[in-house]
């Protein structure tokens, strides 16, 4: 039994003609606020209040910012701007005074550790070589991975 697997789920449905229903419907509603306000206003206060709404309508529902809708910032910036903000304080140190001092731990001794001598790494060194030199399967093994064909 084989079954159709839908595709393109992130593609709204073209409802009224080109547009989808979010569009439809800021769009329509931001044309009903329009005419509300031309009723009512005198017409430069109507154009000059209908003017913003309109541009804000159209970016709802057009406009795009890095392949997401403006509805998206929208609801971004009001989230930002409602929200409790959580302000992060980076603590200064202060210079420490004689009173510090006295309860301050004391200070780590350095463990000293002696340096090999040339004479001893070339023992070393030679030591190595011969080694190797004695057992080459050893070394063969070494650089193969540990796998061998005894």
């Amino acid at each position: 039994m084989r079954f159709q697997v839908p595709q393109f789920i992130e593609v709204e449905d073209k409802i009224f003609g080109p547009l989808t229903f979010k569009q439809f419907i800021y769009i329509a509603g931001s044309i009903g606020i329009t005419v509300v306000l031309f009723l009512f206003l005198p017409k430069f206060l109507a154009i000059l209040f209908a003017l913003p709404i309109l541009i804000f309508a159209s970016m709802l529902a057009f406009y795009k910012i890095n392949g997401k809708p403006f509805v998206n910032i929208v609801e971004a910036f009001v989230k930002y701007t409602i929200t409790s903000k959580l302000y992060i304080w980076k603590k200064i140190d202060k210079p420490r005074t004689a009173t510090d001092q006295k309860d301050a731990p004391k200070p780590v001794e350095q463990v000293h550790v002696p340096k090999l001598s040339e004479s001893k790494l070339k023992e070393l060194t030679w030591n190595l070589d011969v080694k190797s030199k004695e057992n080459p399967i050893m070394e063969e093994n070494s650089k193969t991975g540990g796998n061998s064909n005894i």
